[in-house]
């Protein structure tokens, strides 16, 4: 037996583990409960406890049992150049004395790269790795990873491109460093566009389709230039963590104060810019590694990779036949990347299948029904699968929204048809009203997962299995999709192949009773908190969210005041 053990100590704090070629990896923020599980301990964010505990236990083996543990780096550069030990010790404390004696550090951006790479299914690809920031790259002067290119093969790999700072002159012969970080420039202007309480840049990413990017576009491009060699450099503020500073775009004063005070069409026209010069950008320099990697396949990681129009764009305009990006291509995915490498380049053991899901975690438990029944709930126990797949089916033919919690928990920050609420596609009413249940911005869209076979019946466009990147739903068919398409007719789809579990067989069930093999898709969650792990999790979100029914394992809940014969097999 073999046993790899890959880390992330920071934010989106999460543990991997790969045993025997199987893959167990979960976010630390599930148990915590914190988002992104932002909790400081010792000058770094704390250690994936619990997650760790979980991928141990599933997986049968204990800390002495596990033969390499691999972590990102993510120290700042000091000036002494002692950056890489300094946090090795600081690191190494924070796990069982077993696995701290293990630990190797590997850089951030070689772990995010190294979580898609290996379950791309390919011999060689050009990588390219695109967040606000990751390791340093050595030297004080050399400032972090920003955008890395990389030339990966089985063999090895190299680093081909990264972004490097720019200094100007200061006070008293000092200089000041300028960061170039797309990442930094896609948040900075998320901050300014998107009042508090609403997540900046996926909100920002959906806002941009109800904007005219005309109107900013000229302003914007005057502080981004994209040079020779995938170059690019970013006007300060815009390219370093700054999201505090006013700026001054077409005769008005952005900042995070001023944000809700605008309208929603004047953050919109911003929000459009700003998405169309960061496409160009990532654009621009993923062509430069086509042309030195010769690569047909593109892999692509980093904060930014969660942006799924970007995606999309990527996959039309940048020259590869192919674009692979992870299910976790945020920090969390670090973890898997880790893992990965210890599992493949330290074991030397293949990779692990090209996944289809990402069903890594655990399952929910069963549900305490007492004070269910209490309540004047309709609950019904011990259902088998085919069962609760048809009476679920029925309630979302009738146009009822769902919790649905089965089998094991994605890892990633999008639900993948395990710990979903789902609806309707075709109903814009049932769109909002989902949207009001989870306190989402009106104009945010939500996603649907469609059968594998029937994608390209309805949506033009590649599309993958983890929700990552946008198609356009062809205009025949957005009445019917009605709740998953957005304003400028796109969508971010789920592929569900044959073979994906209870989520495949609900989605042809209900493809029976509605002629539609699409269902609407979003994460179990309440506002501000991360997806539910627990059946305990779900029945107090169902409550909360005041959904008509929830199916938890064989249970089934149908809310008092719902037609309790919706959720039973006489209704079918």
């Amino acid at each position: 037996m073999s046993v790899a053990l890959g880390v992330n100590f920071h934010h989106d704090t999460a543990a991997c583990v790969i045993v025997d070629g199987q893959i167990l990896a979960v976010e630390e923020e599930r148990w915590s409960g914190v988002k992104h599980n932002r909790i400081r301990r010792e000058d770094y964010l704390s250690a994936p406890d619990q997650a760790l505990r979980y991928c141990l236990d599933a997986a049968g083996v204990t800390a002495a049992d596990v033969d390499t543990v691999w972590a990102a780096s993510m120290a700042p550069p000091p000036a002494t150049g002692a950056w890489a030990s300094t946090e090795h010790t600081h690191l190494a404390r924070l796990l069982p004395p077993p696995l701290g004696a293990r630990l190797h550090l590997l850089s951030h951006h070689t772990a995010h790269v190294l979580s898609a790479f290996p379950l791309a299914d390919v011999d060689r690809a050009a990588g390219l790795v695109v967040d606000a920031g990751g390791s340093a790259l050595g030297a004080n002067l050399a400032g972090r990873e920003r955008i890395s290119g990389y030339h990966l093969t089985w063999s090895g790999w190299e680093r081909v491109h990264h972004a490097l700072p720019s200094y100007d002159p200061a006070a008293a012969g000092h200089l000041v460093r300028r960061s170039h970080s797309l990442g930094h420039f896609y948040r900075n202007l998320a901050v300014r566009c998107i009042p508090p309480g609403d997540e900046p840049e996926g909100s920002m990413m959906a806002l941009a389709a109800l904007g005219d990017p005309h109107r900013y576009r000229d302003h914007l491009r005057a502080l981004v230039h994209l040079g020779d060699d995938g170059h690019v450099r970013i006007h300060p503020p815009l390219g370093s963590y700054d999201l505090d500073s006013p700026i001054f775009l077409g005769g008005q004063t952005w900042s995070r104060d001023t944000a809700a005070a605008r309208s929603v069409q004047d953050r919109a026209d911003l929000a459009a810019a700003a998405q169309e010069l960061f496409e160009e950008a990532v654009v621009h320099v993923a062509t430069h590694l086509r042309r030195i990697t010769g690569s047909d396949t593109l892999v692509f990681a980093g904060g930014c990779a969660l942006n799924t129009r970007l995606n999309a764009t990527l996959a039309e305009r940048a020259g590869f036949a192919t674009l692979f990006v992870p299910p976790a291509p945020h920090d969390a995915g670090t973890a898997l990347g880790a893992a990965l490498y210890g599992w493949c380049f330290t074991l030397g053991h293949p990779a692990p299948p090209a996944p289809i899901d990402a069903a890594w975690g655990p399952r929910p438990g069963t549900v305490d029904t007492a004070a269910l029944r209490t309540a004047g709930h309709h609950v019904t126990t011990g259902l088998t699968r085919d069962e609760v797949i048809h009476r679920v089916a029925g309630l979302l033919a009738d146009q009822r929204v769902v919790g649905w919690v089965q089998g094991g928990m994605e890892f990633g920050p999008r639900a993948l048809g395990h710990r979903s609420i789902l609806a309707h596609p075709g109903s814009q009413q049932v769109r909002d009203r989902v949207n009001r249940l989870k306190q989402r911005a009106s104009y945010r869209p939500l996603a649907p997962a469609v059968l594998a076979e029937c994608a390209t019946r309805y949506f033009h466009g590649t599309v993958d299995a983890f929700m990552n990147r946008t198609a356009l739903v062809y205009p025949e068919h957005r009445e019917r999709l009605a709740s998953v398409t957005h304003v400028d007719g796109s969508a971010r789809v789920q592929l569900v192949a044959a073979d994906h579990g209870a989520f495949r067989d609900l989605l042809e069930a209900f493809a029976q009773r509605s002629g539609i093999p699409v269902l609407l898709n979003t994460s179990f969650n309440l506002k501000g908190q991360p997806i539910i792990r627990t059946a305990r999790q779900a029945v107090d979100a169902f409550a909360v969210l005041d959904l008509d029914a929830l199916a938890v394992a064989d249970t089934l809940i149908v809310r008092a005041g719902v037609p309790a014969e919706l959720g039973t097999l006489s209704a079918l």
